[in-house]
């Protein structure tokens, strides 16, 4: 059994401060007996206004929040599934950038969102991720404590072909960091959540941002942990931001692939 650690949070516009929150966060979760702790999409800012945010956006290299989180990993000796940072490219566009980190502070697998999330909601919400945000081209998967981590950031949620591909790299646990907004959460978040879990036949870990943010949106919460049947472990609720933990049992994963052997019995399908 593995014990990981769950950040409900509600990121503002200050990196700063977010930063500090999850400092915070990295020191209870090793205090609390995790082995890693899982945080939500855009836990270093989140701030619809690109004008007002871009000078906080800056190179890997460059980036306070990072910098604070490997140095608490490493004083922590806690690994850290970091659910997605605004980085900032060479080419002075954006990536939406997922990173694990291991109890040493270093930087072990880096994933680029690749679903940009282009969309006009009934409720009147709009969004166009792609005006600012490069997608990301590589599925990627990484190697850690309590088994192999496959890596998606929110709305890639809703594309099953990389979850496929991550179900065909015998993932143990799919991270889905997320900043879900109300309306297609309350429709969509736990049914996709359970499906993927299923169809990979592995554990799902999806850190959410939730409650009302300083840039004027509003997310869904209901940070997940589902385990390879199906079944929901760990519901954070839309209230509040928190920290909770989680046991990662890897006899479950083994138990399902053999009682459904999904993974093992997938054929190609024909194209016509």
């Amino acid at each position: 059994m593995a014990r990981i650690a769950v950040l409900q949070m509600t990121s503002g516009i200050d990196p700063a401060a977010n930063a500090a929150a999850l400092v915070r966060a990295v020191e209870e979760a090793a205090s609390g007996g995790a082995t890693m702790l899982f945080a939500p999409e855009m836990s270093g800012m989140l701030d619809r206004d690109r004008t007002r945010a871009a000078d906080k956006i800056v190179a890997e290299a460059e980036s306070p929040v990072l910098a604070a989180v490997r140095k608490a990993a490493a004083q922590a000796g806690l690994w850290v599934a970091l659910g997605s940072l605004a980085i900032r490219r060479d080419d002075d566009r954006y990536a939406n950038r997922s990173f694990v980190i291991d109890g040493a502070g270093e930087i072990r697998a880096r994933y680029d969102k690749m679903h940009m999330f282009d969309v006009t909601l009934a409720s009147g919400e709009a969004w166009r991720e792609s005006a600012a945000y490069v997608p990301g081209e590589e599925v990627v998967t990484v190697a850690t404590p309590i088994g192999t981590v496959g890596l998606t950031v929110c709305y890639d949620l809703r594309f099953p072909a990389l979850f496929e591909e991550l179900g065909r790299q015998n993932c143990d646990l799919i991270a889905i960091p997320a900043a879900f907004t109300v309306p297609t959460g309350k429709a969509h978040w736990h049914v996709l959540q359970r499906a993927r879990a299923i169809e990979a036949s592995a554990y799902v870990v999806a850190a959410a941002q939730v409650g009302e943010h300083e840039d004027g949106r509003r997310t869904y919460g209901h940070s997940l942990v589902v385990d390879p049947w199906g079944e929901v472990l760990l519901d954070m609720g839309g209230d509040a931001p928190g920290l909770a933990f989680a046991e990662i049992d890897p006899a479950r994963i083994a138990e399902v692939r053999a009682q459904l052997p999904s993974l093992a019995n997938k054929r190609a399908i024909p194209r016509s």
